[in-house]
């Protein structure tokens, strides 16, 4: 294997498998060794063909990787360094996947690994979590934040953009503290936010679940990703409390000023807020790559009658159009279309779309 990439995972979830399975897709014979606490991933992992070896523990059989990521939560990185300062190659370029970067810096300055760490953080992710929820294609054409020591030479940085600029991310080089107070805005108060949402609806449900039963569209969107893993966000908030902290004293600010609005009947106040919202959140790009895959979803109006859906999915599926999901909207707040399709790839999506609007349906493209 002296001329063989090979590449190491300690923690084998959603963002593991996937860089893992995007390296599998573009150098074919590279050979992965990989640990996690869940053996059945692993051995799932073997039978796909995307890890040759599995591994009960960090060991000595890490130390020819040419890359080796830390994809557990961050704290959990951080209890792997003393062992393995013990056996990794110099030569070897350590990294994580993790959301933030203060701790991790201060802990490999500690154990002396400076020298061959390049922090990493793919703008990717998943309401889903685990090694199922991987796909080779997860970091495409997506944000992957560089956050390189100050001690790595840049050589093993260049060699690092262009393995992640390989694998079809785009690499951008940032230092860490920049880093964490970006994430804090970006990505880790919305997660505390779409979680306070959901709790909100939670705690005033009534005993037959009609909060429930009634919050869709709109409200599932917007908290989506308060289904991510509780013992991620645990650690991430945990590891950046002064960036977050700001930040929510701002959210709680302009909660603030929306209430005093609210209680002033200032109408052009409150428009003010919704308006500079609506003008901010249309000029995302369309196409980003976001901490959230993107969902491909259509909405299409049927009439209310015996055969509709099999008409639909029966176009659909004589055309070769796989459904990742179909269901009946029945709160329809914030939606347009009673149906919702949803698929696995943008251009099934697309094709979907113009097929059902040949036969005279309206369709609504998300």
């Amino acid at each position: 294997m002296q001329n063989q990439l090979i590449l190491g995972f300690l923690g084998f979830g959603l963002i593991g498998g996937s860089i893992a399975k995007a390296a599998r897709r573009v150098f074919p014979d590279c050979h992965i060794l990989a640990f996690d606490t869940d053996n059945s991933a692993l051995e799932r992992a073997v039978k796909e063909g995307i890890v040759n070896t599995p591994l009960s523990a960090p060991t000595k059989e890490l130390s020819n990787c040419h890359y080796l990521f830390l994809c557990a939560p961050v704290h959990y990185n951080i209890e792997y360094l003393p062992t393995l300062k013990q056996f990794l190659s110099k030569d070897c370029i350590l990294t994580d996947v993790g959301s933030v970067k203060t701790d991790i810096d201060k802990a490999i300055k500690e154990e002396g690994l400076s020298e061959q760490f390049i922090g990493g953080h793919p703008m990717v992710g998943s309401e889903k979590s685990g090694y199922l929820a991987s796909k080779d294609r997860l970091i495409e054409n997506a944000y992957y934040f560089i956050t390189p020591s100050e001690s790595v030479s840049q050589t093993k940085v260049e060699n690092f953009s262009a393995f992640i600029k390989a694998l079809g991310a785009l690499p951008i080089e940032f230092s860490s503290d920049y880093h964490d107070w970006v994430t804090s805005a970006i990505s880790h108060v919305p997660h505390v936010v779409a979680a306070s949402l959901v709790n909100l609806a939670r705690n005033e449900d009534t005993k037959d679940g009609l909060f429930k039963k009634l919050a869709a569209g709109g409200f599932r969107d917007i908290t989506r990703i308060a289904s991510s893993s509780p013992t991620v966000w645990q650690h991430i908030l945990l590891s950046n409390p002064n960036n977050i902290l700001e930040q929510l004293t701002k959210f709680q600010a302009s909660i603030e000023e929306v209430k005093q609005a609210i209680l002033a009947k200032d109408e052009q106040a409150l428009f003010r807020f919704f308006d500079t919202a609506r003008e901010y959140r249309d000029s995302l790009p369309e196409g980003g790559v976001g901490v959230i895959h993107k969902q491909y979803e259509i909405y299409v109006d049927v009439a209310d009658q015996p055969g509709v859906l099999a008409v639909v999915t029966t176009l659909l599926g004589s055309n070769g159009i796989s459904i990742k999901n179909i269901g009946i909207i029945h709160s329809r707040e914030y939606e347009e279309g009673a149906l919702k399709i949803a698929f696995y790839d943008e251009t099934s999506s697309n094709k979907a779309s113009d097929i059902l609007e040949k036969y005279n349906f309206i369709v609504y493209k998300r």
